[in-house]
């Protein structure tokens, strides 16, 4: 990889430098003015007369390889078309030698320079290269008719993109044509051309731009007509009952409610189980206080470590899970009907049906239905836990994520199926109370979204705390063996009986997306079973949004809300201005002991997609307040852009990772790299000091050492 990158660096040192040659020996600069053009008019005429098919073949080579290299003057070479061959025959040459070396030069790009733009700014391309797959044609046209662009940078820009080189050449030749067609006729008119600014007055300028608008307009139109197409068969209300809709009261319902209301707009909310959706009820609130019950349970086992002999404790289950049921009480009024009424919104609890694009059926508790009309509607109906179908699991009986919390004694014997975020969160925190806990994985590892080493460091703090970790097993089914339910897994060809009195599926949450009027409407479904949606998180309906769980593709409580904002202004002010969601920084963390926290690429994901990086590494083990606390283990790792402070992503493992990793998050957003991060005083003792410290041991390995080795002579010289 190195050597291929440093051979296109040669490439494009010798492209430069054979295009500087060029231009300097045959003195372009002084041959391509306009008025060398006008002294030689007769003469290049006269050649022309005498020798007309070399003298088209040479100026169609020349005019090729001016393009190609981006040697300045392609201005007097297509008033010269003009002058030479008149308006039909230079028109013809022109367009073809013109598109060519565009192709040429959109082809050295793309070879010498892409591979390496892309890896260094991948990411912060991203969007831009899937908005040129979908749309570069209406943009390329654009910018072909409007002749003010400069044509060699066009050229160069595009072969950075994935646009076909087919399509460019196409575009090309199509959008060049009425500009190079102006140029070529000018030429005939040499005479009457002072300088090349006569040949775009302010009325013709402004055609070309009228012109180059029309792709756009073509585009907003076609727009237009596609959405009558699919409201085709759909009455539109003559006026509506309320500017929004918003189906679900989880995260993304309750943002979007709120920032509806905070504008002043009427807005409606539905829910039909529970305000505060998954989040409240089923899982981050309820997880966390068992995780930290576990954890108080753990600290009082160790107290001895810290020297407190004796401690003991006692684990009950039952009052561990009245506390949980009390937080999330103690919790619900953030997200309750009277708070959210008096926000200004109104709330409705019932059964949501999407009768038409602008029509929403509520089925009250009491059975009754109140029809809504609405220009918008905000979908935020989340997600629900996926149960594979393995045989036998209706005969055993089996817990999810969401069920678990209605247990009130603690199993002796759990069996966890999944080894993702929540089954280790859920594994541990059951053992750490009691439990015999077995955790089955189908993968080689636990928390495969993770580098490896950062699985491995989970596993080991799952099995210090009693875990059974069974990794590369497939449960194939589950049976009931004299009176005994038990869980069968394989690997390879041998196959595991493992009892248990509980088990726990946590295999991962499908979206919710029947029942309330998908089907009906023929809203389609992304191949990860989430409502597809645009940018703007429009569903196929324009005045549909999709947020949260249901539109994917992050299942965090955090990142639904951040779509809400999105798609609640979207839908209240989209025809002056639409926003497209940005999922360019976006963090997660996993609740562990220790707590795993990312932000960006990790090592794997830069492995996986060729992204150049280097690798700085502070052990928390070193940091005084872990040592202090007791919690001296993980790390924390970012990936930079080679020989500079960039971030690029950040993985911390250890004590209250989450919270640490909230500075690298704040960094990344707002362009500011380690340097920032180093010069920024931190409390001490703190464990904020470990992002301190990982930005001190980035800049330790970058100090120049040239210079180093000049100051060490300078103080031996300043001792002597």
């Amino acid at each position: 990889m190195a050597a291929r990158s440093a051979w296109r660096w040669v490439a494009v040192a010798v492209v430069v430098v054979l295009a500087v040659l060029l231009y300097r020996h045959f003195e372009l600069g002084r041959l391509l003015t306009l008025d060398q053009l006008k002294a030689s008019r007769d003469a290049l005429v006269g050649t022309y007369q005498a020798r007309p098919v070399t003298t088209l073949l040479i100026y169609f080579g020349v005019y090729v390889l001016a393009t190609a290299l981006s040697i300045p003057g392609a201005l007097i070479l297509t008033l010269a078309g003009g002058a030479m061959f008149g308006l039909a025959v230079g028109l013809v040459v022109v367009s073809f030698a013109s598109s060519l070396g565009a192709l040429l030069a959109f082809l050295a790009a793309r070879y010498l320079l892409r591979d390496t733009v892309q890896s260094r700014f991948g990411r912060s391309l991203a969007p831009i290269n899937e908005g040129v797959r979908r749309d570069g044609t209406f943009y390329l046209l654009t910018l072909r008719l409007v002749p003010v662009f400069p044509f060699w940078l066009i050229n160069l820009l595009m072969g950075l993109t994935p646009i076909g080189a087919a399509r460019f050449y196409l575009v090309s030749q199509i959008g060049m044509l009425a500009g190079t067609a102006v140029y070529v006729n000018a030429g005939t008119q040499l005479a009457a051309i002072r300088t090349p600014g006569d040949i775009l007055s302010a009325g013709l300028l402004g055609s070309f731009v009228l012109l180059g608008l029309f792709p756009l307009v073509a585009k907003a139109v076609v727009g237009w007509l596609q959405a009558r197409k699919q409201y085709a068969g759909w009455p539109r209300p003559a006026r509506f009952d309320r500017n929004l809709v918003v189906i679900g009261a989880g995260a993304g319902g309750l943002v979007s409610a709120y920032i509806a209301a905070a504008v002043k707009a009427k807005v409606t909310l539905v829910e039909g189980h529970r305000m505060g959706g998954d989040c409240l009820n089923f899982g981050c609130v309820p997880s966390k206080a068992l995780i930290r019950a576990a954890k108080a349970a753990r600290q009082v086992r160790k107290a001895d470590a810290f020297g407190i002999v004796g401690a003991g404790g006692t684990v009950d289950f039952a009052a561990v899970m009245q506390r949980v049921h009390r937080v999330i009480a103690d919790i619900a009024p953030h997200d309750s009907v009277e708070r959210y009424t008096g926000l200004g919104v109104e709330v409705l609890q019932g059964h949501a049906r999407i009768t038409s694009p602008w029509r929403v059926d509520v089925t009250l508790a009491d059975g009754s239905t109140q029809s809504l009309t609405t220009r918008s509607i905000v979908i935020a109906a989340g997600a629900r836990p996926f149960v594979p179908p393995i045989p036998g699991l209706d005969a055993v009986g089996v817990l999810t994520s969401d069920t678990v919390w209605g247990l009130t004694e603690l199993p002796r014997r759990l069996v966890v199926l999944g080894g993702g975020p929540i089954g280790c969160e859920l594994a541990q925190s059951f053992a750490r109370l009691g439990s015999a806990v077995t955790q089955v994985e189908m993968a080689p590892r636990l928390m495969g979204r993770e580098d490896p080493e950062v699985s491995a460091l989970v596993e080991a703090a799952l099995k210090a705390d009693g875990v059974h970790v069974l990794l590369g097993h497939q449960a194939v089914r589950a049976e009931v063996v004299a009176g005994e339910k038990r869980l069968v897994v394989r690997q390879g060809a041998q196959e595991i009986a493992v009892p248990f009195d509980v088990l726990l599926c946590a295999v991962g949450r499908t979206a919710r997306v029947t029942g309330y009027g998908l089907e009906e409407l023929g809203i389609p479904l992304t191949p990860r079973g989430t409502i597809e949606t645009n940018d703007h998180l429009q569903t196929r309906y324009p005045n549909i949004y999709a947020v949260g769980d249901v539109a994917g593709p992050f299942q965090f409580t955090h990142t639904a809300a951040h779509q809400a904002w999105y798609a609640a202004v979207n839908a209240l002010f989209g025809r002056f201005r639409k926003f497209r969601a940005d999922y360019r920084v976006v963090p997660w963390t996993t609740f562990t002991d220790p707590e795993v926290a990312r932000v960006g690429v990790s090592e794997s994901d830069a492995q996986a997609q060729g992204i150049p990086y280097e690798v700085t590494r502070y052990g928390i083990d070193d940091l005084d307040r872990a040592i202090a606390d007791g919690t001296a283990h993980g790390f924390v790792k970012v990936l930079t852009v080679p020989g500079k402070d960039r971030i690029l992503g950040v993985t911390i493992v250890g004590e209250h990772a989450g919270d640490l990793l909230a500075e690298y998050v704040l960094a990344m957003k707002h362009g500011l790299g380690l340097n920032r991060i180093l010069g920024t005083i931190h409390t001490y003792p703190t464990l904020s000091e470990a992002n301190k410290y990982a930005a001190g041991e980035w800049k330790r390995a970058h100090a120049p050492q040239t210079l180093l080795k000049w100051v060490a002579r300078y103080h031996a010289w300043e001792r002597s």
